[in-house]
C-alpha cells in the first residue's frame, strides 16, 4: 500500500462528507450576516440605547451635585 493509496481514501471521505457540509454552513452564515438585525435584536438595541441615554443623564446630575457639594472632587479622583 503506497502513500497515494493511504491519502486517497481520507481525501474521498473528506470530499463526500465534510466539504459539502462546510460549504453549506459557510453560505448559511454569510446569508444570516447579510440579512441584518432581526426585529427582536433591533428592539433590544433601541432599549439599550435608551438606557444608556438615561444613565448619561443620571451621571451628569450626580456630577453636578458633587461639583456643588465638593468642588475639588475631580482632582482627588482622576
Amino acid at each position: 500500500m503506497g502513500i497515494n493509496e493511504m491519502i486517497f481514501v481520507p481525501m474521498i471521505l473528506f470530499m463526500i462528507f465534510v466539504a459539502p457540509l462546510w460549504v453549506i454552513m459557510h453560505y448559511r452564515s454569510k446569508n444570516k450576516i447579510g440579512q441584518g438585525l432581526t426585529e427582536q435584536e433591533l428592539g433590544q438595541l433601541n432599549e439599550l440605547a435608551r438606557k444608556a441615554d438615561k444613565m448619561a443623564e443620571r451621571i451628569k446630575t450626580l456630577e453636578a451635585i458633587l461639583d456643588a457639594e465638593s468642588p475639588r472632587w475631580r482632582q482627588r479622583h482622576d
